[in-house]
């Protein structure tokens, strides 16, 4: 008996093991990451037909789609230039670790993302219909060595971000419709420089004289540029061949882009290998551990083993969404009472977690069935002990045309519909990709409204005429987070209720996307009324410029002070102020601090947060606290004071950033009159712009111990009314 006991334990072990192993050694399957970000662009480029290529899921590495290249798990490059695509690029490029795209000589159109994968070393978008003008997250591509944006419809000036490019040595933005000065890009290592055709003025930087490869004609120079100096070489002699296009010649056997490729793919076979080797040693030590202990003690209750081979999914409740603790009763009864399935089944059902659902006419989810299916990428087949439950219940008519390959599933963690949130303080609605894609016309340019660090916002338009805001989180924020943490993190934005905080109405999650959405301000951010062109800006008197305050400093007193647990803000800037109808404010980003603080959102939300000016002395060494707030409230001020960015790089270096600028000055009162907006006319009175300039100095000491609550900030502004 001891015996077999024995071989039932070891067969037992062994199957664990080659699950375990199964899990380390699938390194062959893409990065999920990867896999939202390309999905993402199949969708904005129209779904063409590529080879391999799909909307939903699928594996781009292994598969070996066309024009993707990967080392290992990671995509590492895509090129599918002159393939006749359309479309738009979208606002998800975040693939982790590509170092090439090469999308030129296509017909697509739109603008460029707001962010792009900081580890790219070449793009090229030249020869498409791109329009807008040239994001300034160019900041973040410091590896950036060439970029191709040529033959477009880009128009606007030159962001000063593109002089942070300290990688770029090849830049060709010939035939478009840009205009300025050169000046941002004086101090940038370029041997190929192309702007011919464009609307550039002003005189021609000294500097880019010297750069090897410079064309320039087509462009309304002063006549007065010093000619070139006469040892230069000659553009002919340093041209490419004419049967071999720049972006061929720069990615060469010989470039430095394709010696980085190889050497990236060295590392990482380097790192794998130990890594997989490392993996096996493991499992061997741990296979003689195991039946040593098994001989030692020679048996186990039985009982036992079947109790852990019995293992639910639903031990513990999922934490849904709620305005309270005690929401959604139940629902987590219907979840007690699925089927336990067994040991193989939970890693399956792991990674699916899916519950099948119908929708109503508005686009919301009703549940059709307590039973836990398993999918395997996307397929429509549904293993259930229930399944035959399902087979008499039809969907009414979607508000949004699907194909049969789309069938919408929602993770059982998602209330229904019956289920929804709903008491007297607040209610959440659970919506569609379906129904957010017909009310926002697909995403498209005309709804867009603008874009944040964690991705881009549209207006939807719903049936009932309301207007609502949809923000898509970028997979580079929300990835980071599992669908549990993603919906702990609604639950408690849903908690966050007052009168200067915009009001979270609902949200989304489906085929890897994740949506946020709120009410609509009709009058834009705070600094489109105070920077933006003519047609944003909004006449803002003195009055109402502490209204502004006034309400800013509200919504941040809520979080700080009365909210429990307390919020910090983590992203507090002109363009998170948002105006609705009556100029009142409504502050936006509330409650996502989990997103900005971890990860590569992080990273990025705290480089951005800096660059524009708004960053406290803390936030160098990592810190962010309540202070760090209260700093960020007093650039915004000084904004409103002064009707100057937080950062503007067009300014003389001295007062380029705002806050280093204007504190030396506060306390100066013929300085302060000189600092002040000079829209307002002069119609203010001195007593109060005294008072202004004394919180706003308070607000940016540079200790944060000695900056005030903003409960105190708020009575000092009422005192002002």
């Amino acid at each position: 008996m001891g015996c077999t006991n024995l071989v039932l334990h070891v067969r037992l072990f062994v199957t664990l093991m080659v699950i375990l192993a199964g899990t380390f050694c699938a390194v062959g399957d893409t990065d999920v990451v990867d896999v939202a970000a390309i999905s993402s662009l199949y969708v904005a480029l129209g779904s063409p037909p590529l080879l391999g290529w799909k909307p939903v899921g699928g594996d781009p590495c292994f598969e070996m789609w066309q024009g993707v290249g990967c080392v290992f798990s990671n995509i590492t490059s895509i090129r599918l230039d002159g393939l006749n695509l359309g479309g738009e690029l979208g606002s998800n490029l975040n693939f982790p670790s590509i170092l090439e795209i090469d999308l030129s000589n296509n017909h697509i159109g739109g603008p460029i993302p707001f962010t792009l994968p900081p580890t790219l070393t070449s793009l090229s978008l030249s020869g498409n219909q791109l329009n807008g003008s040239i994001p300034d997250a160019l900041s973040l591509l410091t590896q950036l060595s060439h970029l191709d944006l040529s033959n477009n419809n880009l128009s606007g000036q030159l962001p000063s971000s593109t002089g942070t490019l300290s990688s770029l040595t090849t830049l060709y933005l010939q035939n478009n419709q840009l205009s300025g000065t050169l000046y941002v890009l004086q101090d940038l290592p370029l041997q190929d420089l192309n702007i011919e055709n464009n609307s550039f003025s002003g005189p021609i930087p000294p500097k880019l004289l010297s750069v090897p490869i410079f064309r320039k004609d087509g462009n309304p120079f002063n006549t007065s540029v010093i000619p070139s100096p006469a040892a230069a070489p000659s553009p002919a002699a340093m041209a490419p061949s004419p049967g071999k296009s720049p972006w061929r010649v720069a990615n060469s056997p010989s470039s430095p882009t394709a010696s980085m490729l190889a050497s990236a793919r060295k590392s990482f076979i380097a790192k794998n290998i130990i890594w997989i080797a490392g993996a096996g040693l493991l499992i061997f030590i741990l296979l003689g551990v195991c039946i040593f202990m098994l001989w030692c003690f020679k048996r186990r209750p039985e009982k036992k083993n079947a109790k852990k081979q019995n293992v639910s999914v639903f031990e513990s409740p999922l934490h849904k969404p709620t305005c309270s603790d005690t929401s959604f009763e139940a629902t987590n009864q219907e979840v007690k009472a699925v089927e336990k399935p067994s040991l193989v089944s939970e890693v399956l059902n792991r990674k699916t977690n899916l519950i099948p659902k119908v929708q109503d006419e508005q686009g919301k989810y009703v549940k059709t069935a307590s039973a836990t299916s398993q999918y395997n990428h996307g397929s429509e087949l549904i293993n259930t002990s229930e399944a035959s439950k399902l087979s008499h219940l039809q969907p009414p008519p979607r508000p949004y045309p699907m194909t049969q390959s789309q069938k919408l599933i929602l993770n059982p963690a998602i209330p229904a519909k019956g289920s929804e949130i709903n008491d007297k303080t607040c209610s959440l609605e659970v919506y569609s990709i379906a129904s957010l894609q017909q009310y926002t016309n697909s995403f498209s340019q005309e709804n867009f409204i603008g874009e944040g660090t964690l991705g881009p916002v549209y207006r939807a338009e719903f049936p009932d005429g309301k207007i609502l805001a949809v923000r898509k989180l970028d997979a580079t924020a929300s990835m980071e987070q599992n669908h549990e943490q993603f919906l702990q993190l609604v639950s408690n934005i849903s908690k966050i209720q007052h009168p200067n905080i915009v009001k979270f109405t609902g949200y989304c999650t489906e085929y890897s996307q994740r949506l946020l959405v709120y009410e609509y301000c009709s009058n834009g951010t705070l600094h489109d009324a105070l920077h933006g062109d003519s047609e944003c800006r909004i006449r803002l008197t003195w009055n109402a410029r502490i209204q502004v305050a006034l309400g800013a400093a509200r919504a941040l007193e809520y979080m700080h002070e009365n909210f429990r647990p307390p919020i910090v803000h983590r992203n507090f800037k002109s363009a998170n102020v948002l105006l609705n109808d009556n100029l009142e404010v409504c502050i936006s980003d509330c409650g996502l601090g989990p997103l900005l603080s971890s990860g590569s959102a992080g990273q990025l939300s705290g480089r951005l947060l800096t660059a524009y000016g708004y960053s406290a002395p803390e936030f160098e060494f990592g810190s962010y606290t309540h202070q760090s707030d209260v700093f960020s409230f007093g650039v915004v001020m000084l904004e409103l004071l002064t009707g100057r960015k937080s950062h503007d790089r067009s300014l003389p270096r001295g007062e380029q950033i705002l806050v280093r600028w204007a504190v030396p000055q506060l306390h100066d009162i013929d300085a302060l009159s000189k600092m002040v907006d000079p829209s307002l006319n002069g119609a203010y009175p001195m007593k109060s712009l005294s008072r202004f300039a004394d919180i706003v100095s308070s607000c940016v000491q540079h200790e944060p111990e000695f900056r005030p609550a903003m409960s105190e900030v708020v009575q000092d502004l009422l005192r002002m009314m």
